[in-house]
């Protein structure tokens, strides 16, 4: 269960960097010009929140792996970290209209890799804070 956590803590440590190029990326110069100031700053500042959060997330996994799955203060941490990303999962389907990735293969191929990994994600924490 240790490697997983490292995966895994790996694997949201680099998400959270990715998360710099999403204004470039989806063009927010642009498609957030008609928006108000305050709307504005709250895509780029919560993005920003957003991917620190991730990247710590993945950091406490990778330097914190085994205390993770061995204290009861670990085993809590990952319970809630379990339920946070089974929402991210539900949301990944629920969340997100499918015409956004349906019959286009890049973001078809995104859905599903996200999807693997949420669920993935979920159940390594809630294994590990519910066993």
């Amino acid at each position: 269960m240790e490697l997983h956590l490292k995966i895994i803590g790996i694997s949201l440590m680099i998400l959270g960097c990715i998360h710099i190029i999403f204004p470039k990326y989806f063009d927010w110069k642009k498609e957030l010009s008609s928006l108000s100031l305050i709307n504005r700053q709250v895509m780029y500042i919560h993005t920003f929140f957003i991917a620190l959060i991730v990247f710590l997330m993945g950091w406490l996994c990778f330097t914190e792996a085994r205390e993770l799955i061995t204290t009861s203060l670990g085993k809590k941490v990952a319970a809630g970290l379990g339920i946070f990303w089974v929402v991210r999962l539900i949301f990944q389907f629920f969340g997100y209209s499918s015409e956004l990735w349906k019959g286009k293969a890049f973001e078809t191929i995104v859905h599903i890799i996200f999807s693997i990994f949420w669920t993935y994600i979920s159940l390594v924490f809630l294994w590990i804070g519910f066993q």
